[in-house]
């Protein structure tokens, strides 16, 4: 899977945190969240990151996997 891209985040004077996807908005973080969110940039990958905690991060194949008639039944395993 490619990794993520196009995520910017700005803090604002308030504590609030604000992520955009390509120049839309995103998410808006504030208070313990927004303090969970930076600690967890500055440990890891932010574009990773800030795609996980948008919801953004499943492309490709996970949408189309989900809506196949074998995963369908909501059995899992073989058969």
């Amino acid at each position: 899977m490619p990794s993520p891209q196009g995520f910017v985040f700005a803090r604002r004077a308030d504590g609030t945190v604000v992520i955009t996807h390509r120049g839309r908005a995103a998410a808006t973080l504030r208070g313990g969240r927004a303090d969970r969110f930076l600690a967890e940039v500055e440990a890891g990958d932010p574009q990773l990151v800030m795609a996980r905690w948008t919801g953004s991060y499943r492309f490709g194949n996970e949408r189309t996997a989900r809506e196949h008639p074998r995963n369908r039944s909501g059995r899992t395993g073989r058969r």
